[in-house]
């Protein structure tokens, strides 16, 4: 058992400086469901004790001490029976407990362990009933020995002979090499020994009968040394009787120190609490009298109702055993202490709610600026006079949470009222400011069919009106400057005000873990073109938004109005609302002073998600309108109002978006812009027009591509390379269209040539044709002399000058398109010539230097 609590003896009875020396598991008498362990301990350290202890054993293998006796305490042991076979057993303490044990063997092992205490250190005071001697003094009785008749004599006699030790061996061996001659004749070599063996026997004889008297003195010294003995055991056993007493006297004497020593160790512990209470249950008089005065009407007397606030809580917190709370003194103390921490609250709760209610009821200052620089008040005096209180803030947050979560919502109810008035003020004069320098009045211009439902057509300033251009910079520089003044303006009274509520609220503790791992997570998944701050409102619902989101409650509808303002004073007020938003949103969050999650960023992103709509909803009316234009009948040509709209949106955002930060909204924009215009050319296929469409088409995706050229915009390379191709196109069905005009006859004539080739008739062949033949080719030849030709290219060079419209500068190229294409079609009808009618020798009347001619001399005589 020993074996088995040796890890349990360490971590049980090491620490409290004792050792184990035996132990027993037992049960109540008839109650064996619950198994305790006995165990008998001494301490290590002097003077020495043994106890006995009960062990309790929990149902997760736990073992904890339930009871502890001094062994001194035992007064009896009963073994119940003589019989070794019992398994029950007495112990006589302050009552009797009886138990059982699980073996007989650690019954008698645990009795015997007590037996030998109670002998050796407790001079035999412990009574042992019904219990075997041989049990307790731990002897076991001899076996009787007998003899077993069947064991044959042979095994006595040889039990006789013992084996010679090595020394006697080689004594033998040493006598046989010295009588070695003798030993080859064994019958006088026994004879010598035998010789010798008897000189031997009789000086032994002659020694005894010498020493008689020797031996005689010698028994009579062992008498008197056994008498001698007997003598001292006596004197002993007096001594023995006599240190028993004494043993007992000195073990009075050390139990009465140990108690001594307790009391003294009890006496300092008193002192040290006595001391503790009295020492941090103290407050003093001055700090007693600040709190109940509770003046907070000068500097130095509220830094003394801090100083006194801040003892208080050091008296309040400090932390005493339950127990002492029933002393009457550390009672009426605590009570003291309540009472006074509630006094000073009510009176600092009513002082700070009436500064919050005169500042929410100051007047709005005057606002003497220009009005071309709207500018917002200042706070910074009335947060001044707020700070001095920030400790007793602080102090109340710790003392009573619940009167401390009023004030937040106290001073935002009051603070609103005065932010309110301000606000409405700023932005009249930020409206006035922009109305101001524009021709008209107010109620002209919010008259404007700006709705983005509506089909009615904008207004457009054509490129080219240079006073409709000068006025739509004049008014979209004045919109830029003065909602940039406005946002500038709003951002310190916002930072300001944050800064301000988290420091003297403690709002910034609560949400410091929380803010901070949610800039991470934006960080790490925001992308590039994304502002930081549009994200929804919800996941910025802490604390401080909350309580700004009520101090600031009509900034957000009066911005909405003046964006609204912004958008309908300019067609494309749109963009600069746009362009204003973003670049304020990445600058506050390049700005160290400004917060990433400010309550001004969150704002600005809601005003950014709407002013994206408006600009989209803005753009798509655009874009249909443009799809949608119905192209008058009696059109003459030139550059479509669609096309015209088209340059001057993108002139126009390129000139606002030049500086901007983020400019993804724009491309988007544009390409739809583009997608539009383009199918709004492809739609005059299908009109009735007066006009040639290849001719249109082609001037206008020209005018396009010289336009993407100049503006170098990268997100519409594409629509430049596709502009291109249409106005090769197009330009190519126009030239092939008017090309047959100045040799129609000639040309339909090779056509048929072309498509009886194409039948299967073979070309030697094809003079045979009735309606091809030799004498037909001459006739047609004959109709268009050199004479004729150049008139009819004239009379083509008139018409493509009176179709195509001045702007584009297309003639000359048209006109060299013409040439080479007449050129081409020369060729081809001289080698059908060649390989239809060969030997025939007809040609036409003209050549190919002739055709050079011709065109080289119309163009000179037109310039």
């Amino acid at each position: 058992m020993a074996s088995l609590w040796s890890s349990r003896e360490q971590g049980m009875f090491h620490s409290q400086k004792e050792r184990l020396l035996e132990t027993v598991r037992v049960w109540k008498t008839e109650k064996r469901k619950k198994m305790s362990i006995l165990c008998v301990v001494v301490s290590t350290f002097s003077p020495m004790q043994l106890f006995l202890v009960k062990v309790k054993v929990d149902r997760g293998e736990q073992y904890k001490e339930a009871y502890r006796w001094p062994l001194a305490e035992l007064k009896r042991v009963d073994g119940k029976t003589l019989d070794e076979a019992s398994l029950d057993f007495d112990l006589h303490l302050n009552k009797v407990y009886k138990w059982t044990t699980s073996s007989i063997d650690e019954k008698k092992t645990f009795i015997r362990c007590l037996w030998k205490l109670s002998h050796r250190y407790l001079a035999g005071s412990i009574a042992f009933e019904n219990v075997p001697s041989c049990a307790a003094e731990g002897r076991q009785r001899p076996p009787k020995a007998q003899k077993d008749p069947a064991e044959p004599e042979s095994q006595e006699e040889l039990s006789m002979y013992q084996e010679m030790t090595p020394k006697e061996a080689a004594d033998v061996l040493k006598l046989m090499e010295e009588y070695e001659p003798l030993v080859n004749n064994s019958v006088a070599f026994a004879e010598q020994l035998s010789n010798d063996l008897h000189v031997l026997d009789e000086a032994n004889l002659r020694a005894i009968i010498s020493s008689e008297k020797q031996v005689t003195q010698l028994m009579s010294n062992i008498d008197e040394a056994l008498s001698e003995v007997a003598r001292v055991e006596e004197t002993l056993q007096i001594y023995d009787e006599l240190l028993g007493s004494v043993k007992q006297q000195m073990d009075h004497i050390h139990r009465e120190n140990s108690l001594l020593h307790r009391i003294v160790s009890n006496q300092t512990r008193l002192m040290d609490e006595i001391l503790f209470l009295t020492t941090h249950l103290n407050l003093s008089r001055e700090h007693c009298d600040a709190l109940s005065q509770a003046d907070l009407s000068s500097p130095s007397r509220v830094k003394a109702c801090i100083a006194a606030a801040e003892a208080l809580s050091l008296c309040m917190n400090t932390q005493i055993h339950p127990g002492y709370r029933k002393l009457q003194s550390v009672a009426e103390q605590l009570i003291m202490f309540e009472t006074l921490k509630q006094n000073f609250e009510s009176s600092f709760i009513s002082h700070i709610t009436n500064i919050f209610e005169l500042q929410g009821n100051a007047q709005v200052p005057a606002l003497a600026q220009p009005i071309d620089k709207p500018s917002a008040p200042s706070h910074a005096l009335h947060h001044e006079e707020l700070v001095p209180y920030t400790p007793l803030m602080a102090w109340l947050r710790n003392a009573n949470p619940v009167l401390f979560c009023d004030l937040p919502k106290v001073y935002a109810q009051n603070l609103s009222r005065l932010y309110d008035r301000e606000i409405k003020a700023f932005f009249e004069q930020a409206e006035t400011s922009l109305l101001g320098r524009r021709k008209g009045s107010l109620q002209e211009s919010l008259e404007k069919p700006m709705a983005m439902g509506s089909r009615q057509q904008f207004r457009w300033s054509l490129p080219g009106s240079r006073e409709g251009q000068e006025h739509t910079s004049d008014k979209g520089n004045i919109i830029m400057q003065i909602l940039e003044q406005v946002l500038r303006e709003l951002q310190p009274i916002c930072t300001t005000e944050q800064q301000f509520i988290e420091k003297f609220f403690q709002l910034s503790h609560d949400a410091a873990d929380l803010e901070t791992s949610a800039t991470k997570g934006e960080k790490s998944t925001a992308s590039p073109e994304d502002p930081p701050c549009t994200k929804p409102r919800s996941q910025l619902e802490e604390p401080t938004t909350r309580l700004l989101s009520e101090i600031f409650s009509c900034l957000e509808p009066e911005l909405r109005g003046f964006l609204d303002i912004c958008n309908k004073i300019h067609p494309f007020g749109c963009l600069q609302v746009l362009v204003s938003l973003n670049d304020s949103i990445f600058e506050m969050w390049d700005s160290s002073s400004a917060l990433p999650s400010s309550f001004l960023n969150t704002i600005l992103g809601n005003m950014l998600l709407l002013a994206k709509n408006s600009f989209n909803k803005c753009i798509g009316t655009l874009c249909k309108e443009i799809e949608e234009t119905r192209m008058p009948s009696k059109l003459k040509g030139g550059i479509l109002p669609s096309v015209s709209r088209f340059e001057e949106f993108v002139t126009f955002s390129e000139e606002v978006f030049r500086t901007a930060q983020r400019r993804g909204e724009l491309d988007k924009a544009h390409l739809r812009l583009a997608s539009s215009v383009f199918s709004s050319i492809n739609s005059l296929s299908s009109a009735n027009l007066k006009v040639n469409t290849d001719m249109v088409m082609m001037e206008n995706f020209h005018h396009i591509h010289c336009f993407l050229c100049q503006k170098m915009i990268h997100c519409l390379e594409d629509k430049k390379i596709e502009a291109k191709q249409r106005y090769s196109e197009h330009m190519k069905k126009y030239v092939i269209t008017y090309l047959g005009q100045p040799l129609e006859k000639l040309n339909n004539f090779f056509e048929g040539v072309k498509a009886r080739v194409a039948q299967g008739v073979k070309e030697e062949e094809v003079s045979f044709q009735l309606a091809y033949s030799k004498q037909e080719l001459r006739k047609v030849i004959d109709k268009y002399p050199g004479k004729e030709v150049k008139r009819a290219l004239e009379t083509l060079y008139r018409k493509i000058h009176k179709d195509l419209s001045p702007e584009e500068n297309l003639l000359p190229v048209v006109w060299h398109a013409m040439e080479q294409e007449l050129i081409h079609q020369y060729q081809e009808f001289e080698e059908l010539i060649q390989r239809c009618y060969t030997g025939s020798g007809i040609a036409m009347d003209f050549t190919v230097e002739d055709l050079l001619s011709y065109f080289s001399s119309i163009t000179l005589s037109s310039m």
